[in-house]
């Protein structure tokens, strides 16, 4: 150690006591390998401290008053005019303490370490982990019940859904002709379609009433289709509504009324999702449906949906009607004429 060969030399007179009841005694005091030497005044040691366990009593304070850690009964006081022993001592002191590990500081560091992973887990692993497993455990029926749930609160905006019985009739046959499950139809929503949890898929009656032909319903429907396939309806509300109902629906099986107002109100004043156009169109090539109607009733110019129009699967083709005639206008009557 560098510091233990610079003060090698150094010697100081001292008084050292053995035990608190034995006298003091005069003695030299000198830095050895890593001790402090206390010997006689005829250079026979008595004693060796290590100066890694030596302590301090009376720190500042002069005489400066030393002891072997745990044992203060043990002492040597140096006078104030050994200045370069006392300086010695406290430099080699500081020297070791610095070099000691500090298994206090590093529990705290690892302390930290963990409450941070930890913190990280909860923040960003736990509520997707969350979301996941509870998308894997509702059963389909309290997804039905979650889907018509926010109907009746989007009900309360645009009017109740269009009830016409023959109507009716004839949106179930559009369904089984395009495999998409329940459908049904409002008469002044904010937006031309939606999906909602349990398959059901919502029209406004501007999609049915102000076109001639069955096509563009129809591609509405499909494109809310194709948005369905590619993000769960439920995994959105979820996201939406955040972890603390996710964690409501997981563990009582409901969601707040609230969070589901909430989340119709977000249906109604959001844009509709874009949809992945190859995976549109296979959705218009299965069902064999024109996409051309749909495109031009989107943008009446077709120049925002030229490549719907452009790669229509059924350009050129001839395709059977939709429906009928009788059912086409039974279903522009659903909302009553």
């Amino acid at each position: 150690m560098t510091a233990l060969t610079r003060y090698a030399r150094i010697e100081a007179t001292a008084l050292w006591r053995a035990t608190p009841d034995a006298q003091r005694q005069e003695v030299i005091v000198s830095i050895g390998d890593a001790t402090l030497v206390i010997a006689n005044l005829n250079d026979r040691p008595l004693t060796h401290w290590s100066l890694a366990a030596v302590e301090r009593a009376n720190p500042g304070d002069t005489p400066a008053v030393y002891h072997p850690d745990g044992d203060p009964g043990e002492t040597l006081e140096i006078a104030e005019a050994e200045t370069e022993m006392i300086e010695a001592i406290e430099t080699l002191r500081r020297a070791i303490t610095r070099a000691r590990p500090r298994p206090g500081r590093l529990r705290v560091v690892g302390l930290a370490v963990s409450l941070v992973v930890v913190a990280a887990l909860i923040l960003f692993w736990l509520p997707g982990a969350m979301r996941d497993h509870t998308l894997r455990v509702v059963p389909g029926v309290k997804r039905v019940e979650i889907g018509l749930a926010l109907l009746d609160r989007i009900e309360r905006v645009s009017g109740p859904a269009c009830a016409d019985t023959a109507g009716r009739a004839a949106l179930a046959l559009l369904s089984k002709r395009l495999s998409a499950g329940k459908l049904a139809v409002l008469p002044d929503m904010t937006r031309e379609s939606l999906h909602l949890p349990g398959g059901l898929i919502v029209l406004d009656r501007s999609v049915i009433e102000d076109f001639e032909e069955p096509d563009v319903a129809a591609g509405y429907v499909l494109t809310e289709m194709t948005r369905r396939a590619d993000s769960d309806p439920l995994r959105d509300l979820l996201d939406a509504v955040g972890p603390r109902e996710n964690f409501r629906l997981l563990t009582t099986g409901d969601v707040a009324p609230k969070a589901l107002d909430r989340y119709a109100e977000h249906l109604m004043a959001t844009d509709p999702a874009p949809v992945a156009l190859p995976a549109q169109l296979e959705r218009f090539a299965k069902a064999e449906v024109r996409s051309t109607p749909y495109a031009y009733a989107r943008d009446i110019s077709g120049e925002t949906t030229l490549p719907l129009i452009e790669a229509d699967p059924m350009a050129g083709k001839l395709t059977a009607p939709l429906m009928s005639d009788a059912n086409w206008l039974r279903l522009q009557n659903i909302c009553g004429g």
